[in-house]
């Protein structure tokens, strides 16, 4: 004999089934905005499918959403500095920043070998050991052991060598002044070759 569900039940579930459908309706606006600004502005330099135009823009297929949101949020309250994402920004709002990060998310890379497998494997002991003679802790003590980061920090993986090395010498000069509170620290310590070397690693990962 089937039970009746009581009329308190019928209109919890009833909510449930509104909020889900009112949550899908505005993930699908979010995503064709997303889109739209990707489409009109993002693309020109960071490519249709986040694959980047060029190592002076970072590849932002795979990243993580709440990471691209930080940093956009960043470049638009001044604590990143860059005239040409400033000016990209400033009528960004938080919803449509998220909304940006989820829909490069969704893209992916393929894995590319390093371009020197001598540097790389330089990279890769630094990576999981540091050096212990100068300080410089284990990479993968923060980003991971598959260079995946997390939604506070970058995915490191298949993105381009030549701008995470320049992101270590921003870091290691003080001149990038966000996500600085353990990078100064560490970047401050590393020599030329050492950041070349782990940037060659990861980005082969």
């Amino acid at each position: 004999m089937k039970h009746k569900a009581s009329p308190r039940r019928r209109i919890a579930v009833a909510a449930s089934i509104l909020l889900f459908a009112a949550s899908n309706a505005w993930a699908q606006v979010d995503e064709a905005r997303a889109k739209k600004i990707a489409g009109g502005s993002c693309f020109l330099c960071h490519g249709e499918r986040g694959e980047s135009t060029s190592e002076v823009f970072p590849r932002l297929a795979g990243q993580h959403a709440e990471y691209v949101a930080k940093q956009l949020a960043a470049f638009q309250n001044g604590q990143r500095k860059s005239s040409t994402m400033a000016s990209m920004v400033t009528k960004l709002t938080p919803d449509e920043m998220l909304a940006l990060g989820r829909h490069y998310e969704k893209m992916s890379l393929p894995r590319e070998e390093a371009k020197d497998p001598q540097l790389a494997a330089m990279g890769r002991y630094i990576y999981f050991s540091g050096n212990k003679f100068s300080g410089v802790p284990a990479c993968a003590s923060c980003h991971g052991a598959a260079a995946e980061g997390t939604a506070s920090l970058p995915r490191l993986a298949t993105q381009f060598s030549g701008y995470i090395h320049n992101q270590l010498k921003s870091f290691n000069k003080r001149e990038r002044t966000n996500d600085n509170a353990v990078m100064h620290s560490v970047a401050e310590k590393m020599t030329e070759l050492e950041m070349a070397a782990v940037a060659e690693y990861v980005s082969s990962k």
